[in-house]
């Protein structure tokens, strides 16, 4: 079986361009890069004011062939002819100018043509993808991410067409240039990938082109094959050749070559068939599809990508609570002792030895004894009960304080240190409300919402009622709010804290997070944001529009196959350009019925899918021990840890084999050694013959030392916790990037289990049965250049 897809000599498949052209083709900009709204002073003028970034305006059309294609010519377009100018300036109106016409003025022109609000270019370039609202928010990826670029393109008549992807620095210099190709026959959608690899503001363009080739190509196969026009097609043929061959980026070769073709195709000594054999030489049909004859080039506009760090599109988050690492319980005065930054390092080196990368804690600071939360958020709270941490603020300070039972400065910076040597980061919790001790009640009365009765209003979330803590009100004092609220977190960068966790922060308006996270990326471009946030689509995409790397997600509520082949779809395709889900399988408050009822198996499906399928993933401690009994009635957890101290026997439970932390370090292992687990929009759902078996693919292709590394991972799991289920998996085998040196020599192909050590040799189906008692998953490697 052969999966290579090869061009038969003389015969080039229209509307099939090659995967990767030529880069250097220098094309005129198109307008500036977009920059994110950052006022220019310290805190906003307005509250609600931010302005928007700009998409470049279009440019004129440009006639005259370069020195890069000597046969083209270009004009250039929106792509949805939409543009946004700059505040205060009005674009130059895009015209076509018809070559060899002088163009009129439109005041002296009757018929104002071509009409100045035009939508279309020569080649329409309509659909482009990832494009965020217009280009006013930028798409995001991280160095060495593939970055699906599509759009759909077409034209009139029956002439070819190429499209080229065009990706530039953020210096606006173009680096790559990619053919796109077709999607499916009839679509007029083509897709190629891009791939940044640094830092920093870039972006993309795509170009839509009349292809001289392959439109003379198809015409003559057709003409000669029946003798019609055969001196007048070789004659265009040589008109071709003779423009190739005057390109300057071609080598000495592809000069000789072409002028040594041109000059054929009018020496009638030799026969047509001769001459069609030169015409579509291997040597002349790889030129062209390296350096294709392109004519009327049509460039839509420069959009947007947003290149951050690498923890910022992948990482493996673990959560828990320094005061409960270390606790300890003196039965005889029936008193508690907290843990400390100092007896929570262990739980560092834990998270390190599972493979981990984020350390993220609950807040630090003081806790108000205010209608302070009693166990399981009672409202009558005993001496003994910590409270929650999320109801910050007390009479030894507020979001700027360490709570003293934790210890000093002094002690989480050495704490962070600790972390930084194991190779992790420390996320803190950024929950922007303040118990009713919090200094800032006294002080900033203006920053909470006051009732008609004269009280404060405290926080709800019908029918939960948080007596313990107030939310801020960003109306009253936008701007002393946002001053403070900015000062906080530089505090904390200060003290080698890189990433937030931001408790609800659909409940702030979305101007103060784009405005806040701009400010802070200004001096500190390595911050991290993620949002916890489980509330509508529009707000969580508007949050991650607004800077927001990172999101909590659905997935924690997807447990069905149906729910998450639909839910992987719509993350990896409709929303990953700008979108980047952290499939955390539970936190303190969210213990969902699969894991309360599915027993130990279930537990191995939700940590194998969120490793898998998402390039970020997390877990709220107490999950690799299999905690499973919640609260009557309830999706959380008994005995909550938000309100109480919960030490843990984590090496106990290991000894004894009851824990999960061998197969999430494993899981994590996998993660690293595989680069296709690294991206998002990679993600194909694979078809299957169970209604509990789910399966699907991620494929990538990087390079290590000079060395192409072709990497394919295939996932199979039975969502079914409580029976095996047997399965045909169907493969979609051109999503697996397999190619001939790839097969058996009957057609087969290796795959090597994972997690279980076993290989198999699949095809296009495939028989899999999974018994959740034993092992629901098969997280399966394609053995590559297996001849």
């Amino acid at each position: 079986m052969s999966q290579q897809n090869s061009q038969p000599h003389g015969r080039r498949p229209s509307h099939d361009p090659a995967p990767d052209a030529h880069a250097g083709d220098a094309h005129p900009d198109v307008g500036s890069r977009l920059t994110p709204p950052v006022p220019a002073t310290g805190v906003p003028d307005v509250a609600p004011s931010v302005s928007s970034a700009d998409v470049a305006p279009h440019a004129s059309a440009v006639t005259a062939a370069d020195d890069s294609h000597v046969v083209a010519r270009e004009s250039h377009g929106t792509g949805n002819g939409r543009t946004v100018p700059e505040p205060g300036v009005t674009p130059e109106p895009r015209r076509t100018e018809i070559q060899g016409t002088e163009p009129q003025d439109p005041e002296d022109d009757p018929m104002d043509f071509p009409s100045a609000d035009l939508v279309y270019g020569r080649i329409p370039v309509t659909d482009v993808s990832p494009v965020i609202e217009g280009g006013r928010f930028p798409a995001t990826a991280i160095p060495g991410e593939d970055i699906r670029v599509g759009a759909t393109v077409f034209r009139e008549g029956h002439d070819s067409l190429g499209v080229t992807a065009v990706l530039y620095d953020p210096r606006g210099r173009e680096t790559q240039r990619r053919r796109m190709r077709l999607v499916a026959t009839g679509t007029d959608r083509y897709e190629a990938v891009v791939r940044p690899e640094s830092e920093g503001r870039w972006s993309f363009a795509v170009e839509g082109w009349s292809d001289l080739y392959d439109t003379w190509h198809h015409a003559a196969e057709i003409k000669l094959g029946v003798g019609q026009d055969v001196e007048l097609m070789f004659q265009e043929a040589a008109l071709l050749f003779d423009a190739a061959s005057k390109e300057s980026e071609r080598s000495s070769e592809e000069v000789r070559a072409f002028e040594e073709a041109s000059e054929a195709m009018t020496d009638t000594s030799r026969t047509p068939e001769e001459r069609w054999q030169i015409a579509t030489s291997e040597q002349i049909l790889r030129y062209v599809e390296d350096r294709p004859l392109r004519d009327l080039v049509t460039t839509s506009a420069r959009y947007p990508v947003e290149v951050e760090r690498e923890a910022a599109g992948r990482g493996a988050w673990y959560e828990f609570f320094p005061r409960s690492e270390g606790a300890t319980y003196d039965p005889e005065s029936g008193t508690w002792t907290s843990g400390n930054f100092r007896t929570a390092t262990p739980a560092l080196d834990r998270a390190a030895r599972m493979g981990f990368d984020v350390a993220y804690l609950p807040p630090i600071h003081p806790i108000g004894r205010n209608h302070r939360k009693g166990p399981d958020n009672t409202l009558t709270a005993g001496p003994q009960d910590p409270g929650s941490p999320w109801a910050i603020g007390g009479p030894e300070g507020g979001h700027d304080a360490i709570h003293p039972d934790l210890g000093t400065f002094e002690d989480f910076d050495a704490f962070v240190a600790h972390a930084q040597g194991l190779g992790l980061e420390v996320a803190l919790d950024l929950a922007l409300q303040a118990s009713p001790d919090h200094p800032w009640v006294q002080e900033h009365p203006q920053w909470f919402t006051t009732r008609a009765d004269g009280s404060i209003a405290y926080a709800e979330n019908p029918p939960k009622k948080y007596q313990d803590i107030y939310p801020l009100n960003f109306d009253n004092d936008p701007q002393g709010l946002a001053a403070e609220v900015l000062r906080i977190v530089e505090l904390w960068i200060g003290h080698g804290v890189d990433i937030f966790r931001v408790d609800n922060p659909h409940t702030k308006p979305l101007w103060f997070w784009e405005w806040l996270i701009a400010r802070v990326r200004e001096k500190h471009p390595d911050t991290v944001f993620l949002a916890e946030a489980f509330t509508r689509p529009a707000m969580m995409r508007g949050l991650a529009k607004a800077g927001f790397e990172q999101s909590y997600s659905y997935f924690t509520w997807r447990n069905t196959k149906e729910e998450i082949e639909e839910y992987f779809e719509e993350i990896s395709h409709e929303t990953s350009g700008f979108y980047r889900p952290n499939f955390f399988v539970n936190t303190p408050d969210i213990l969902t019925e699969y894991l309360q009822f599915g027993g130990p198996a279930a537990f191995k499906v939700r940590a194998v899918l969120a490793a898998t399928a998402s390039p970020l993933w997390g877990l709220y401690a107490g999950f690799e021990l299999f905690e499973h009994v919640a609260r009557p009635g309830a999706e959380e957890y008994i005995d909550n840890e938000k309100f109480q101290l919960r030490p843990r026997d984590f090496d106990g439970a290991l000894e004894r084999g009851e824990s999960l932390a061998p197969y999430v370090t494993r899981l994590n292992q996998i993660r690293r050694d595989h680069p296709a687990l690294g991206d998002l929009q990679n993600l194909t759902v694979q078809a299957t013959s169970d209604d509990a078996v789910v399966a699907y693919s991620k494929t990538k292709t990087v390079e290590h030392g000079g060395v192409e590394v072709r990497d394919t991972v295939i996932v199979v799991v039975n969502t079914d916790p409580h029976a095996t289920r047997e399965a045909t998996v169907w493969l979609d085998l051109d999503s697996l990037d397999l190619r001939d040196e790839d097969f058996n020599e009957d057609g087969s192909f290796w795959v090597d289990d994972l997690i279980s050590g076993a290989s198999w040799k699949w095809g296009s189906h495939n028989y899999v049965r999974l018994d959740p008692y034993v092992e629901p998953a098969h997280v399966l490697s394609i053995r590559r250049d297996v001849k």
